[in-house]
């Protein structure tokens, strides 16, 4: 197949030095992310959560951009066909290629600067926001973050769907990680609430990043695409942008998330945010929180279980809950002269800002101790699951994981033992990986 379109919205029109920068070039590191991240929504539906095999398949799919009399066109060659109708592509997906066009042109520049420059990285998030108009403070500030596993149950999603419809009936918008699982159903609950509300406005956002947007292509209800450098910034937009977070069931990436938020509600200067967090599932899920409830226990301490509330299989009584703390949150943000759109007063250290790579070196060389200052633990656990997750999706950490074997964690024996069965636990509950393929864990957990 071979096709071209015009990009959406002023992506339409490039400047020379943008087109060139985007140049179809095998040894041009802009093109090759161009190229990935364009394929990954082009890729959507697919039914595998492995990166690396993704790339594999579509090879010689090719995207350029076109200089034109009247702006620009993007050149297709071989993309994946599931992403057309009668030979025309999917309007969402043609809306979200645009988005890619967007973010990588915008970040590439700044990026290169972004690692060493911590003072700016809350600055550089507020940017990328902002150029992609996901930030608009004339609208109602009613967006509700969900976190929750790719990998999930019928049942578990149905839940979310539920969770999702009661939202949209209480007019909220939706954002999450863009992906399937429990990434999807809440925005396609919300759907059918809005629809009954007759509201025609509904926000779908979905954050992704470069690494992880393969694994997790866009699902099709997203309508605010908006593609991150690298997950910190990414669940820095979800903390700053939220007015709620709901946590359905997941894997490592959703733990990943959980630390990174009580990690930073944890440090004092936070003590007063108002943030809501609930975490829920169906009734079958109640032993997967009591397992999540008791690490954080364990690990972090009753003050860090204290941040959050677990409602189990009562879809209305969550909705019910924000309802009534959206109230609190708009009244603190006035009260403080906080913006209600980005929450620029939550203060958030540099150890979860700056990117951490999921190398073996990196990860053998991971904190894990009670020794260590309460926010300093939450933010070295963080970085353990986050480095899972790399292992068991993205590109780079499949192929470390081929290379030199698992990643070896190790630390203080109690939290070492805690980890290990939370994870089993993950594994035993097919949360690593999409149902029906063969999981071999990334890592080992050594205690010292």
């Amino acid at each position: 197949m071979h096709t071209q379109l015009n990009p959406v919205g002023n992506m339409n029109i490039l400047s020379q030095a943008e087109v060139d920068q985007l140049q179809q070039s095998s040894t041009s590191e802009l093109y090759n992310l161009y190229r990935s991240c364009s394929l990954a929504v082009l890729n959507a539906g697919s039914h595998t959560d492995d990166a690396e095999v993704i790339y594999q398949q579509y090879e010689d799919f090719t995207i350029e951009v076109l200089r034109r009399e009247r702006g620009v066109k993007i050149d297709l060659k071989n993309p994946p066909e599931h992403a057309f109708v009668d030979g025309k592509i999917i309007r969402g997906i043609r809306e979200h290629l645009s988005a890619v066009l967007r973010d990588i042109l915008y970040i590439h520049n700044p990026y290169q600067n972004m690692h060493c420059a911590p003072d700016s990285l809350t600055d550089a998030t507020f940017g990328i926001l902002r150029n992609a108009n996901t930030i608009l403070p004339e609208t109602e500030a009613r967006l509700i973050t969900c976190w929750g596993g790719h990998s999930i149950k019928n049942n578990e999603y149905r839940y979310t769907k539920s969770v999702g419809y009661q939202l949209g009936l209480r007019d909220f918008n939706i954002c999450t990680g863009c992906g399937p699982g429990a990434m999807k159903g809440p925005m396609k609950g919300a759907t059918i609430g809005h629809a009954k509300q007759r509201n025609k406005s509904g926000r779908y956002i979905g954050l992704t990043e470069p690494s992880i947007i393969a694994a997790e292509p866009p699902n099709a209800i997203v309508n605010e695409l908006v593609i991150m450098p690298d997950i910190e910034k990414r669940l820095e937009a979800f903390v700053r942008m939220s007015h709620g977070i709901i946590i359905f069931p997941g894997g490592a990436g959703t733990a990943e998330e959980l630390l990174y938020i009580l990690g930073i509600l944890l440090n004092e200067e936070n003590k007063n945010q108002v943030l809501p967090i609930i975490l829920t599932g169906p009734e079958s899920a109640s032993e997967y929180f009591n397992e999540i409830d008791a690490f954080i226990g364990a690990t972090l301490g009753e003050k860090a279980q204290n941040l959050y509330q677990i409602i189990i299989d009562d879809a209305e009584q969550v909705a019910q809950v924000m309802s009534i703390k959206l109230k609190e949150v708009l009244a603190y943000r006035t009260e403080t002269g906080d913006a209600f759109h980005f929450n620029w007063s939550l203060v958030i250290e540099n150890d979860f800002q700056q990117p951490f790579e999921a190398s073996h070196a990196n990860m053998s060389a991971l904190n894990i101790s009670h020794a260590l200052p309460i926010a300093e633990l939450a933010a070295n656990l963080r970085r353990v699951f986050s480095g899972i997750v790399a292992g068991n999706v993205k590109e780079n950490g499949i192929k470390a994981i081929r290379e030199h074997g698992p990643f070896q964690i190790s630390g203080e024996k109690r939290i070492m033992t805690l980890m290990d069965k939370l994870l089993s636990s993950f594994v035993d509950q097919e949360r690593m990986k999409l149902p029906g393929s063969k999981y071999t864990p990334c890592y080992k957990v050594l205690e010292e």
